[in-house]
């Protein structure tokens, strides 16, 4: 599903957060991504989801050169991932109905098949009955759920969570992995990047490890 091809990715003052990175990861498959702090694990995330591009290499989905994509084409590769972050992105002047349905009105779906979307959406994290809740009000956990719920309301075939359970305690951690392992049952494509290396063992899933902006590992678990 996808391929990243020799890809380098150097950012204004010449810091290179990735160095000739080529590696695959396949459909279906659930694989974290780990290394120090600033070894590139986000930089990779934000490639896939065109957030950046690189400057230098493919980084291909689906056979498609994303990399190459113009700019009307963009949203359209974004609505197939769900993003997920650490500091959850929530908008606290919405309720979480809203927070959650933003992806659908962005992406013009039936408005009367959004309250079930987003119900159903909600139902998977556990949230449901917490639609008019302001995310203020709610735990770092629950607002990470609603945060896994606006990224799953599109139905996507590929997620990216870039440490989400980095504010979390263990057991909060292995609950929000517990619902990205039942995502991945679906059939989504799953790719986590974490420094959370007690869990990534725990789980069992396999690994690419980075250093430096470079692969030195692949875990195949």
């Amino acid at each position: 599903m996808i391929r990243l091809d020799r890809v380098s990715k150097r950012y204004p003052g010449g810091h290179e957060a990735l160095t000739e990175l080529s590696l695959e990861i396949p459909r279906g498959s659930f694989t974290f991504i780990t290394g120090h702090s600033g070894a590139g694990k986000s930089t990779l995330l934000k490639l896939i989801a065109l957030l950046e591009r690189p400057t230098r290499g493919q980084v291909l989905v689906d056979g498609c050169n994303i990399a190459r994509l113009p700019r009307r084409r963009i949203p359209a590769h974004r609505r197939r991932i769900g993003m997920i972050f650490q500091d959850h992105r929530l908008l606290h002047d919405r309720t979480v109905f809203d927070n959650v349905a933003l992806p659908l009105v962005i992406a013009g779906a039936d408005p009367r098949e959004i309250p079930r979307r987003v119900r159903a959406a909600l139902d998977r994290v556990g949230l449901l009955g917490q639609e008019r809740a302001r995310p203020i009000t709610l735990s770092s956990g629950e607002q990470q759920r609603v945060g896994i719920a606006r990224a799953v309301v599109n139905r996507p075939d590929l997620l990216l969570a870039d440490e989400p359970t980095g504010n979390l305690d263990p057991d909060l951690s292995r609950e929000i992995m517990h619902l990205f392992e039942r995502f991945h049952a679906r059939g989504t494509t799953i790719l986590i990047a974490t420094h959370d290396l007690a869990l990534v063992r725990e789980l069992r899933h396999p690994v690419i490890r980075l250093q430096h902006g470079r692969l030195v590992e692949r875990d195949a678990a």
